[in-house]
């Protein structure tokens, strides 16, 4: 008897759901013409389909729990206008649109697709054309934002705004974009617990990703390339970055990655290539590199000061202009078991390990350091002759900086 109504009840919940979770249709000959009158006519749970066609609308409210899915990518044009989407309901999905034209303003952030204060939402599979701000997530929580494409026109940084924004954001995962053109392809302010994986930021006007105050996240097999200044991660701690790319990052003042007053870190398995500077360090203390690869950059890393108890180890420097650059002659960090492309020692134990250590900090690096102009010597007999002079006898790099066991042959 109990087994029958359970089963019935089953049964019934099933039905209840079915009637009240329905279908609405949007297209240019359907009863519904518009998404916003879509959206009000809606009963929660429902599903929006929008049919392809061209919707001239902007300020679409999302306020109840529902899922909003494109056919063959119809246009959502705010006609440069405002905001087009803002998401305030829980439970909302969107996905297969192609969102274009948000108006642009100097006091405010329009985005073409904005959550507030929301949960459990999905955004996924949308192409976003002429920009202000993109996905604009703001106090939301446990949300996936993934394989969008995000394309702005961004010139300037005073008129233009970010691809992806998350603030004070928590426990979301951004995967699979596609990010070129924006200010910032993603920033983060104040996000903690999120999880950025395998997206392709690129040719963005100042970084491919930048971060502030933001703990506790992992950043997972993304490519970082010609951005204006690379990456930017500032005042965060317990950071795991791993499996990223950066590479072409080039300019006066570009770098692959920074790094400012972040702690507690890993960072491994990651390639450097073709960048100004690799890894630029500034107040950063207690992270681990190690198995990375810096190749063909100008610096592969610089560090200027109060860095301590850094570790790096297993990493390959290959045919960097300055393996290391150092602004002070103090060291707290450990350099061991890395492979050293410049280094011309030897092995006589065949153990695999140089049997002299190798001190990988320049002295014409601290000189280009202070007087950047020459630079122009690089490669001269000169600087050959005070950098084996400075390696003789350290007086402006730290004596005890040294790779006390270089490997012989690049790390695999």
């Amino acid at each position: 008897m109990r087994r029958s109504f359970i089963i019935g009840a089953v049964v019934f919940l099933a039905f209840y759901c079915n009637l009240y979770a329905q279908g609405l249709t949007v297209c240019g000959s359907c009863e519904i013409t518009s998404i916003n009158a879509a959206i009000q006519l809606a009963n929660p749970s429902d599903t929006i389909l929008i049919k392809a066609g061209n919707y001239k609308e902007f300020n679409i409210i999302v306020d109840k729990p529902l899922t909003i899915i494109g056919e063959d990518y119809p246009v959502v044009d705010g006609m440069k206008q405002g905001e087009i989407f803002r998401v305030t309901a829980d439970g909302v999905s969107i996905q297969s649109l192609l969102i274009r034209n948000v108006g642009v303003s100097y006091t405010t952030d329009y985005a073409a697709l904005r959550v507030v204060g929301s949960r459990d939402f999905v955004i996924s599979d949308n192409i976003f054309e002429n920009l202000f701000f993109g996905i604009y997530l703001e106090k939301s929580a446990h949300g996936i934002v993934r394989g969008n494409s995000i394309k702005g026109s961004a010139v300037d940084e005073y008129n233009s705004g970010n691809g992806i924004q998350l603030w004070y954001s928590k426990n979301i995962l951004v995967s699979d974009n596609r990010l070129e053109k924006t200010r910032d392809g993603i920033y983060l302010e104040f996000s903690d617990s999120i999880r950025i994986e395998n997206n392709y930021s690129h040719d963005n006007l100042r970084y491919g990703l930048h971060f502030m105050f933001s703990n506790d996240n992992v950043y997972n097999e993304n490519i970082f390339e010609n951005n204006g200044a690379g990456v930017a991660v500032m005042f965060s701690r317990r950071i795991v970055m791993t499996h990223n790319t950066f590479r072409k990052n080039w300019g006066t003042a570009s770098y692959g990655m920074l790094l400012k007053e972040i702690n507690d870190a890993e960072i491994h398995d990651n390639i450097f290539s073709e960048n100004t500077i690799g890894i630029n360090i500034e107040g950063s203390n207690r992270i681990n590199y190690r198995s990375n690869q810096f190749i063909s950059n100008g610096w592969a890393v610089k560090v200027l000061g109060a860095c301590y108890s850094n570790v790096f180890s297993g990493n390959n420097f290959l045919n960097n202009s300055f393996d290391l650059s150092y602004n002070t002659n103090m060291n707290d960090n450990s350099f061991e078991g890395n492979y050293w492309s410049s280094y011309a020692g030897y092995d006589l134990d065949k153990d695999g390990v140089g049997d002299v250590p190798y001190r990988p900090v320049k002295l014409f690096s601290y000189v280009v350091s202070r007087t950047p102009e020459t630079l122009i010597l690089l490669r001269s007999l000169f600087m050959d002759i005070i950098d084996f002079s400075e390696r003789v006898s350290p007086v402006f790099t730290p004596d005890d900086l040294i790779d006390p066991r270089p490997r012989m042959k690049k790390i695999q």
